[in-house]
């Protein structure tokens, strides 16, 4: 667990809780389709876990 992940916007955050927008924010991701590189923690795939339904995670190549 000491890689990086690779975590992607997928869906819109229209229509969804204000924690959950403020989770995504959180995360670094502003715009649809945006992707960052995070630590792999515990903390980074709790935020994660919590917006699934928006997200798309993978693991991130090692450099």
């Amino acid at each position: 667990m000491s890689g990086k992940l690779a975590i992607t916007l997928r869906k819109s955050l229209i229509t969804f809780p204000e924690d959950q927008r403020r989770t995504v924010r959180a995360l670094g991701l502003r715009k649809l389709n945006q992707t960052v590189v995070l630590p792999d923690n515990p903390s980074t795939r709790g935020a994660a876990f919590k917006v699934r339904h928006l997200v798309e995670v993978r693991e991130a190549p090692e450099e």
